[in-house]
């Protein structure tokens, strides 16, 4: 009977891990590339450069604000927000 319980578990969390696949530079290349087209850039244009440009700072962009959240996140769900040591023995 442990067995079925134990055999849900690894299906989802093999479920889980599958799901957390990334690209490689490569397919994300083909991807933008892809987008780019689709707007209707040409490619070897000033323009499909452009767009190839925006779309990798808008990628970081992104990044940059997923992390900022999560750490924003953290450190309020641990103990509030970290002002620093001087606040809190100033404060006490």
């Amino acid at each position: 009977m442990r067995i079925l319980p134990l055999a849900f578990t690894l299906a989802a969390l093999a479920i889980g891990l599958s799901a957390c696949q990334s690209m490689t530079p490569e397919e994300r290349r083909a991807a933008d590339d892809r987008q780019c087209l689709g707007y209707g850039f040409k490619r070897g244009t000033e323009g499909f450069a452009t767009c190839l440009q925006r779309i990798d700072l808008n990628r970081d962009a992104q990044l940059r604000a997923n992390s900022d959240y999560v750490m924003s996140d953290l450190a309020w769900r641990t103990s509030g927000p970290y002002y620093g040591r001087s606040y809190y023995y100033r404060h006490r």
